[in-house]
Parts: C-alpha cells; structure tokens; sequence
C-alpha cells in the first residue's frame, strides 16, 4: 500500500486536480492521501467530492515543507510513502508502476524512486542529480553553470530517458520505503524548502540505500506551482538552504568559502544575467531575497558560532 502527502499552500485548483488524478489510479493501492495545508488563505483546503481516503491536516502557520512532510508522516502506516507536489498531475498507472517497481525482488535495497515529469507542454523536465559538491555550489554562485551544463549537479544536460541509478530525484515525485524514511527520523526540519529531499538522498545512500529514476512511467508537474508569485521569498530559501546543506556535510572552510560567493559573488552575476535578459523585475526580487538572507545571516551565524564554542 501507498500513503501519500501533499504539502499545499495556496494552491488553488491545482491541488484538487492533483487528488483527482491519484484517485483514476487504482485507488485499492492507495491507504491514505494525506493533504498538509500550510495556513492556505485561497480555501484550496477546502476539497469536494473526495474520497474518505483524504486526511486535511490544517497547520496553525506554514511550517515549510520539510517539516509539514514529517507531520504528514505521522498519519501514515503504509509500506510505501510518496510526497507529491499539488501542482503534480498523474497520468494512469503512475502510481501502480512505481509500485510494482519497488517491490521486486531484485529491488529492495532501491530505497527513493523517482519518475519522468513532463512539463505543461509535454516536455521532459532534467531534473535528477549527483550530489553537490563545494565546487559544483561555487560553480552556480557564479552562475557559469548555465553555460557550461556538465559542470553543474543538476543532470541537465542528460536527457533522462533512460531507467538507471542516480544520487537524486526531484522532490515533486518522491517515492520512499517506509522503513528507509523510519531510519533516517524524516527530513531534516533545518531545511524550509528546497534541499531538504537532496539532504534525506545523501542520508539514504549512507545506510546503503539507492535512488532510482525511472524513465517508461511519467506524470506531469507543472512547476513553481504558487511559489512563482513569490520569487524574492523563493530565492532567499533556496541560497538559505544551500548555506545550510554545505555546514552540515562539507567542511567548515569549504562551506564558509560557499556562504562567501553566496553573498558576494552570486548577486553580481545574477544582475549580469538579469542584464542580458532584460530582466529588470528580477533585480527587484533579488534585492528583496538579499535582504531577506541578510537579516537571516544576521542571526544564525551568531547562533552557529555559540553552538560550535560550546561542544
């Protein structure tokens, strides 16, 4: 059997369409659909005509989606749990593949299965990665990663139709063993968005776990979903995340040479790009994230500083 959470916030219809596409396919197969709802104010909670296998679990604030997914898991008893975008729409037998995929013989020790996405125009979306490396995160500071595809973790550059082993998949589709998520005590809950999937990836591999994508089942994930409303705040999680993800798994010099090009390195070449593009509206958000990362800096470095005097 398969629970399956949903973090929503402000999704609108996409949310509902969403649940209505896990229920065309094979619902025997489904325990639960549990939907997380981050202190929603469009009533994108608000669902109609679901089936009584939907749990709405209401969050007094948006806790972020590391956190929300742990609460989620804690309604779950299922073998199998998938964490699904609600701008995600799955296509017939998304779920029932992906199922009788994980439960081969030979497939055990696969513990996270990821599938093809294809974008709003059929396109398939590049997405799974290897594990960054410190200078694979000073490579995207600088942004030459756009340029030179194969420098980067993310696997753009690959055309993702073939079914092989990878280090990652993208979190929109993130299909785990129940007994693996149990052993690594969920997502790290540091991480608001973005990372925290990468993060449980790098986790799993150290208990031995693999991570397969799987190209012959696909879904469609719209991408951005709400969070295209709101690009300053999106950017500030994302270089958060990063400065996060390098303290806790590379060393102290390499990570703070991260937070370095983060903060100096990293604006100039994104007002070059936004330049060339004539994208002026994103040097707007990329002051406002800046200024949110600022502010955040200014408290946890203060507060990384305590806790590594006091070990």
């Amino acid at each position: 059997m398969i629970d399956i959470i949903i973090v929503n916030w402000n999704s609108g219809k996409l949310l509902s369409d969403c649940i209505d596409s896990i229920e065309s396919d094979n619902i025997e197969n489904i325990g639960k659909i549990i939907v997380v709802d981050n202190h929603s104010r469009d009533q994108s909670e608000v669902l109609c005509n679901q089936s009584t296998k939907v749990v709405v679990v209401k969050n007094p604030k948006n806790y972020g989606f590391a956190k929300s997914c742990n609460i989620g898991a804690m309604y779950c008893d299922s073998e199998f749990i998938l964490f699904l975008n609600p701008d995600t729409v799955l296509f017939p037998n998304s779920l029932s593949e992906t199922l009788k995929f994980m439960r081969r013989n030979a497939n055990q020790n696969i513990g996270i299965t990821g599938i093809q996405l294809l974008d709003s125009h059929g396109t398939i979306a590049r997405h799974s990665s290897d594990f960054p490396t410190p200078f694979s995160f000073f490579i995207r500071s600088t942004g030459i990663h756009k340029i030179f595809l194969s420098l980067d973790h993310v696997s753009s550059d690959w055309d993702h139709d073939q079914t092989k082993e990878v280090s990652h998949v993208i979190g929109a589709y993130f299909f785990v063993r129940r007994k693996l998520y149990d052993q690594l005590e969920g997502f790290d809950e540091r991480f608001f968005i973005y990372l925290e999937d990468l993060d449980f990836s790098v986790r799993a591999k150290a208990l031995g776990f693999s991570t397969y994508f799987i190209s012959s089942i696909q879904s469609m994930h719209i991408g951005g979903g709400v969070s295209r409303k709101i690009k300053a705040k999106r950017l500030f999680y994302s270089l958060r995340s990063r400065i996060i993800y390098s303290y806790k798994h590379f060393d102290f010099l390499s990570s703070t040479a991260i937070m370095m090009s983060v903060i100096f390195i990293e604006p100039i070449s994104r007002i070059v790009f936004s330049i060339k593009n004539y994208s002026f509206a994103s040097i707007k958000n990329l002051f406002k994230a800046y200024t949110l990362l600022l502010k955040w800096l200014y408290i946890w470095i203060p507060d990384q500083i305590s806790k590594n005097l006091g070990r």
